[in-house]
């Protein structure tokens, strides 16, 4: 049994393996990633040039002037990150009220933000129709990670993961995702100030521009905070493979928010058909939420696994297009006490990921524990164990610092407040779960 979902805001559905909850259609109104607002204007997050331009035209402009009026308003969008039309100073006084009486500039609704005592950071955003979902910043000494939701909820029911006890209610929209990127962007300060004397070049509105940028100095992006993606927040990407291929266009475009795509990666609990899609329409990094490495085990952790089996999985990843040994496939690893941390299990981890000649990196992600988790994290020296047989294997296998455990913003804890459950509650819908996965 299966259910369906929108792999992307206005397509078709696709069959994956999950709950027995429904799942809405795609929502009324939305057209080729435009989603009509109450008030009738259009949000412009989310959308490539191409797209700017037809709707400019199709609110009055001539083609030329709706291509010019494109371009400068995307920079402004995704370079600079603006929210108001007012702060466009290379665009006419006269013509920024006529762009703000049709079209606004969107950001998620952030709900609350949380600091936690090692310098994370976790946000509750909110959507237009109000859904929560939430995205984490993880602070480094030599880099800086964000970690962005695709779905509100999640249909996989990975039994250790705390947002796996979510029903999915949606597929979040490309500029929903994208919006995550911009929020970080607005929270760290990280757009770039200063005059754009580029503008000059286009002969148009010129002296309007240089009128009216206050910020002084010249025109740059400074060294970020932010210097990495990874799609590992809430939800199966892959399950919104369409949404969350523009949304990474959007942000790996150089006149766009210019990230590039070896900076970010794509975590798959091991969507088999959609993963050679990956590779070859979007191109960033891939991670694959492995876990365990026998059927009996992976079966009942990660489900998707009855599905889509750890041989088909691993020979995935040995095609996945890019792949090589300066752009490894990361592994994720749960470390769970007593069920998948044996030194057997570390050496069939090595023997399988040499059977398929896999450039891979190991992550051991020790066991964040959530409210009515049923297992337990793995000892530090089980953990050390199991990492020193990986790494003589001739494969890497750090274990990663648990982060912001202090706010639930670790590896599996993603959960809005809303959706707290008891005990019983959990073992009731894991149940009704298992039932669909078959």
């Amino acid at each position: 049994m299966t259910d369906t979902i929108s792999s992307s805001a206005g397509a078709g559905p696709m069959p994956i393996p999950g709950h027995i909850d429904p799942v809405p259609v795609p929502r009324p109104g939305i057209v080729e990633g435009v989603t009509p607002r109450e008030d009738g204007r259009t949000d412009l997050i989310g959308l490539p040039k191409k797209r700017i331009a037809e709707l400019f035209e199709g609110a009055g402009l001539d083609a030329k002037a709706a291509k010019l009026r494109a371009k400068q308003v995307y920079h402004w969008l995704y370079h600079r990150g603006v929210t108001e039309f007012e702060a466009m100073t290379d665009i006419a006084k006269t013509m920024r009220p006529w762009l703000a009486e049709r079209f606004v500039i969107g950001r998620p609704e952030i709900v609350e933000a949380q600091h936690s005592s090692d310098g994370t950071r976790k946000w509750l955003l909110r959507t237009a129709d109000a859904h929560d979902f939430e995205m984490v910043f993880i602070p480094d000494a030599d880099r800086g990670t964000l970690c962005v939701s695709s779905q509100v909820g999640c249909t996989l029911n990975c039994r250790f993961c705390h947002t796996g006890t979510m029903r999915l209610v949606r597929n979040l929209t490309v500029g929903e995702i994208v919006g995550q990127v911009m929020l970080a962007r607005d929270a760290l300060g990280e757009w770039p100030k200063g005059r754009m004397d580029f503008a000059f070049s286009s002969g148009v509105d010129g002296a309007e521009a240089a009128e009216a940028d206050d910020d002084g100095g010249d025109y740059s992006a400074d060294g970020r905070l932010l210097t990495n993606i990874v799609m590992m927040g809430m939800g199966e990407p892959l399950y919104n493979f369409d949404a969350v291929r523009d949304a990474l266009k959007l942000v790996m475009d150089g006149e766009g928010l210019a990230l590039s795509k070896r900076r970010i990666t794509l975590s798959t609990s091991g969507v088999i058909p959609q993963m050679a899609r990956c590779g070859e329409e979007i191109g960033v990094n891939l991670a694959v939420s492995l876990h365990a490495v026998t059927k009996d085990v992976r079966d009942e952790i990660v489900p998707i696994n009855k599905k889509y089996g750890i041989e088909e999985l691993l020979q995935a990843c040995a095609d996945y297009p890019g792949a090589s040994n300066a752009r490894r496939i990361t592994f994720e690893y749960v470390m769970l006490k007593d069920k998948n941390d044996s030194d057997d299990d570390a050496r069939e981890l090595v023997r399988l990921l040499k059977q398929f000649n896999l450039p891979a990196k190991v992550n051991l992600i020790p066991f964040n524990p959530w409210p009515g988790a049923q297992y337990e994290c793995s000892t530090p020296e089980r953990i050390r164990s199991f990492s020193d047989i990986v790494f003589k294997g001739g494969i890497s296998a750090p274990v990663r610092t648990p982060r912001g455990r202090d706010i639930d913003a670790a590896c599996g804890q993603l959960k809005t407040a809303a959706e707290k459950k008891s005990r019983a509650e959990l073992e009731r819908l894991y149940a009704e779960k298992e039932v669909a996965l078959g």
